[in-house]
This record gives C-alpha cells, structure tokens and sequence, in this order.
C-alpha cells in the first residue's frame, strides 16, 4: 500500500455490502446500505497527545458518516480518525 495516512488518521477497507437479505431477496445498489465495518489497511504514527491503538489487519466498527472516501487503483477506501472508530472486532 503507498497510501501511508499522517497523525491519528487511518485508512480502511469497506466490508462489502450484503447482496441478500436473510429471507433471500436480493437488494438493488440503489437500497443498499453503506456497511459500518471494515478492515484497517494502514495507520499514521499517531500524536504526541493520542497513541494509535489500532494496526493493520483489524475489523474495526464505524460510524454511518464517518471518513472521507478516497478511490485508488480501482479499489474504494475510507480516511479517518481514529476516534471515528467504535470498536475493534
């Protein structure tokens, strides 16, 4: 990954959205929801006032608006805080 994030800032890997409910119908992308979890792709060094708790390679829980979403190389991914993140899984 070239994407190296600065400070408190994390990079992550959205879960894929589910294609089925549980009873078997198919959601159109118009109706899916945007997942609030994913995997932590890379982390900045942290601040003198906050330690990076979380690593590469974490499921980490989100919030519905949180991080700014970036394109890069054909794959989506999202940039934010580490206080963004609710919990690792």
């Amino acid at each position: 990954m070239n994407i190296k994030p600065l400070a408190d800032r994390v990079l992550v890997k959205p879960a894929a959205a589910e294609e089925k409910t549980i009873g078997g119908i198919i959601i159109p992308d118009s109706a899916k929801e945007k997942p609030l979890q994913g995997t932590v792709v890379a982390v900045g060094n942290g601040t003198k006032d906050e330690e990076m708790v979380v690593k590469v390679g974490d499921n980490v829980l989100y919030g519905k608006y949180a991080g700014s979403e970036i394109e890069y190389e054909g794959a989506t991914y999202l940039m934010m805080r580490q206080s963004d993140i609710f919990a690792i899984i």
